[in-house]
Parts: C-alpha cells; sequence; structure tokens
C-alpha cells in the first residue's frame, strides 16, 4: 500500500498538466469544480485530504466514510477544521441514505450535517419520506439534493422523477443531477439541466463510454474518455446561472484513484475554462 501511495505522487502530476493560465481562467468560471469525497472511500480522511491538496480541489461533498455519523461534537469540529486547514470548503454532505420513516432516525442527519457545517446534503429519499424530510429541511435550513440513481432506483431515477416529486415544496429542496445515471435512464442530461433549472442544487460528474444496456454502468472512465457531452453540459449550466457544486464522483479503480481523478478533473476545467474560447 506504500508503495501505492508514492506512486499517486508521481500519476498525480497529470493534475497539473493543464497550464498555469488556463487553471486560473478555470478558476475564474461560474462553477465549483470540487470531488465528492466518495471517490476516495478506501482511504482515510488524512490520506483522503492530502490526495485532494494534490489535486488542486477546493471544494468537496463530503461522505460518510471520512465524517462518521456518529461522530461526536468534539470529533465533528476537528473534521471540520482539517478540512479547513487543506483549503478544502465543504459544500455539502452524502449521499445520505433518508429512507427511514422514523422522523428521529431522520433527525440525526440533519443534526450531523448542521455539526459538520453542511449547508446542504444530498440524499436519497422515499416517496414516503419525502414529506418528513421536507418538512426538517425548513427547519433546520439545510437545503437538499436529492440523487436520481438511474434506472435501478426504484424511487427517484431520473431528474424529471425528482422533478415531479418535488413540485411545490420549498426552494430549499432541489436535486443532484448525476449524469451517468441520467444518461443511462435514457433521458438528455443537458435538456434535463435545463429543465432544472433553480431546483439544481448539485452536479456529480462521471463518464460512460455507452449509456444504454444493462452494462453500461460498468462502462465508467475517466471524464473526457467516454461519450459524455461535457462542453455542452457546462454551456447548459451556464445558460441556467448555475451556482452549485460540479463534483466528480470517480467509483472506479477504488484502490488507486487518483491518476484518473487528475484526468477527469483536468478535462473538467478545460471544459470550464473553453466556453468563452
Amino acid at each position: 500500500m506504500m508503495s501505492t501511495r508514492r506512486s499517486f505522487l508521481g500519476a498525480a502530476t497529470a493534475a497539473a498538466a493543464i497550464s498555469p493560465a488556463l487553471f486560473a481562467k478555470a478558476s475564474k468560471a461560474p462553477f465549483k469544480i470540487g470531488v465528492a469525497t466518495y471517490s476516495l472511500r478506501k482511504f482515510s480522511r488524512p490520506e483522503a485530504i492530502e490526495i485532494l491538496k494534490r489535486l488542486g480541489v477546493q471544494y468537496v461533498s463530503v461522505k460518510e466514510f471520512h465524517l462518521k455519523y456518529v461522530s461526536t461534537p468534539e470529533e465533528i469540529a476537528a473534521a471540520r477544521k482539517e478540512f479547513a486547514a487543506a483549503g478544502l470548503k465543504i459544500l455539502s454532505g452524502g449521499n445520505v441514505g433518508m429512507a427511514e420513516k422514523d422522523e428521529t432516525k431522520l433527525r440525526k442527519y440533519f443534526d450531523y450535517a448542521k455539526a459538520a457545517g453542511m449547508p446542504m446534503m444530498v440524499c436519497a429519499p422515499t416517496h414516503e419520506t419525502l414529506p418528513i424530510v421536507h418538512k426538517l429541511a425548513k427547519e433546520y435550513k439545510i437545503r437538499l439534493a436529492i440523487h436520481n440513481h438511474g434506472p435501478e432506483d426504484k424511487h427517484f431515477p431520473s431528474p424529471q422523477s425528482v422533478l415531479e416529486a418535488i413540485k411545490g415544496f420549498d426552494p430549499l429542496v432541489g436535486l443532484c443531477i448525476d449524469v451517468g445515471h441520467t444518461a443511462r435512464t435514457g433521458v438528455d442530461v443537458v435538456e434535463s439541466i435545463k429543465l432544472a433549472g433553480s431546483r439544481l442544487h448539485d452536479m456529480h460528474f462521471k463518464d460512460l463510454r455507452e449509456f444504454k444496456g444493462g452494462k453500461a454502468r460498468e462502462t465508467q472512465v475517466a471524464v473526457g474518455e467516454g461519450i459524455m457531452p461535457f462542453r455542452e453540459i457546462f454551456q447548459a449550466l451556464k445558460q441556467i446561472k448555475y451556482k452549485g457544486g460540479c463534483m466528480l464522483e470517480y467509483e472506479i479503480f477504488a484502490e488507486k484513484p487518483e491518476p484518473g481523478m487528475a484526468k477527469s478533473l483536468e478535462h473538467m476545467r478545460k471544459m470550464a475554462a473553453s466556453l468563452d474560447s
């Protein structure tokens, strides 16, 4: 494992392949390009933070692997300081499963998010728990981004299914469009972004070589190596004046994700920087 860690140092230099001028331009683009730390689920919080620093990441969506729900207030405060000391801004937590029907059990997630300084939770409620989750979002004043999970998701497979379910809800409740899962449902990712408009609170970025078929989910590659229309995606985000996170969720090569993450972030930054060209 230590030799693998050391090998990351060399591989991570791919993150710097984007020129300093272009990197600066990408940083000034109206997008918060970051990482969902599920991408680093095989690593401890200190290890994940070091990788994120090497990749030049500023924004994170923190998965429970790196800040446990059962953490004490003191442990949560310490974790917040670790992220902040590394120059990482927590945009959200999640994905948080919210299938429990008991309000008390659901409330614990909101207490956790508040203590962790998470202004938003990416989450997966059910149709049955959605009214309770809506109520708690208003009480805690925490934004929710309901994550669609593709054809396998019995509740919210597509962005459209989320939008239909939250009609009339407080603006605090919106959606997280996962571009990979969305494409696999057969709906247009770009049009889904435009349709979501102000309800779009978060974005999960990944790339696939195929959108159709039962094994499409298994064709994930580094961003830019598949068929996802990322330039058009960023153009649509710019069109709707999107201010949320563009979070890389790199689900492959869990034991050695850094090279693919570096390539993915480089491509995302280049796409963001090239919109005016």
